[in-house]
């Protein structure tokens, strides 16, 4: 499990970071999900990456809770266990790169 904080300054188009994840060998496809939404715990088969264009997202991993802004990326390897849930009142809105594990 790794997080990468953008830091200050506008975040880069959906579409450059989507090429990004396709380069890595990801499979990319946009998602979002409307203030309240929770997802309990749960695993993947594959390796998952989060890319947050807008809004905030809480991605909990055992004890920690980390939370990612636009701009901010995950790698969570297949088979980790985790949780997300929206924070705040507005939606979020992130590229989910998936890919078997190499």
């Amino acid at each position: 499990m790794r997080i990468e904080r953008h830091g200050d300054g506008p975040v880069a188009q959906a579409s450059t970071l989507q090429r990004r994840l396709e380069e890595e060998g990801y499979r990319v496809y946009a998602w979002s999900d409307s203030p309240g939404t929770v997802y309990p715990p749960h695993r993947h088969d594959t390796d998952q990456s989060h890319w947050v264009l807008s809004g905030t997202l809480a991605l909990t991993v055992g004890e920690e809770e980390y939370v990612l802004e636009a701009g901010d990326r995950d790698w969570l390897p297949a088979g980790t266990l985790h949780a997300a849930r929206v924070v705040g009142r507005e939606p979020v809105a992130y590229l989910i790169g998936e890919r078997w594990s190499q």
